[in-house]
């Protein structure tokens, strides 16, 4: 079991609390934790992580493959499982037909494929106009977690050194 990490762990890391030019410690606290096989992502979460062509893309290329994971063999049922559990729902069929051409849909396939917890900031919602990560979790019976819940549960410290 690993976590799985959603575009927006990366992405709101990089804009809000953990920035590459300050804090430099969560960045190398996700290499170390990949380097164990604690934390992974997929390749359509490195795709979204492309489309802003920044710093935080030059970051993802440097860990390549070793961290954004091709599909699995494991992967084709899960994602019929995961596309039934989305069609069966009461959801808009516009929000079924965007939730199954996202990355989220594999994120949750390949975490139910491979037993990982995804970690993203979504939280679980009632509307019926986008399929939420944590929904779709909850719907197929797999865990999910916040990022900070992960530095917690994983004992991550980010400490300066003593004087």
């Amino acid at each position: 079991m690993a976590y799985l990490l959603d575009a927006n762990v990366f992405i709101q890391a990089k804009k809000l609390h953990y920035g590459l030019d300050f804090c430099p410690a969560f960045w190398e606290w996700l290499v170390n934790e990949n380097t164990a096989g604690r934390v992974v992502s997929i390749e359509k979460v490195s795709d979204e992580i492309e489309a802003g062509a920044d710093e935080l893309w030059d970051w993802a290329q440097l860990q390549g493959k070793r961290f954004f994971l091709k599909p699995t063999t494991s992967l084709p049922a899960a994602l019929t499982r995961v596309s039934t559990w989305a069609a069966n729902q009461n959801y808009d069929q516009a929000a079924v037909n965007t939730f199954l051409q996202v990355a989220d849909y594999y994120l949750v396939s390949q975490a139910l494929a491979d037993g990982h917890t995804v970690v993203t900031h979504e939280i679980p919602s009632t509307s019926r106009k986008r399929i939420k990560i944590p929904d779709a979790c909850l719907g197929v019976t797999v865990k999910f977690v916040t990022p900070f819940e992960m530095l917690r549960t994983s004992k991550a410290r980010f400490v300066l050194p003593t004087p």
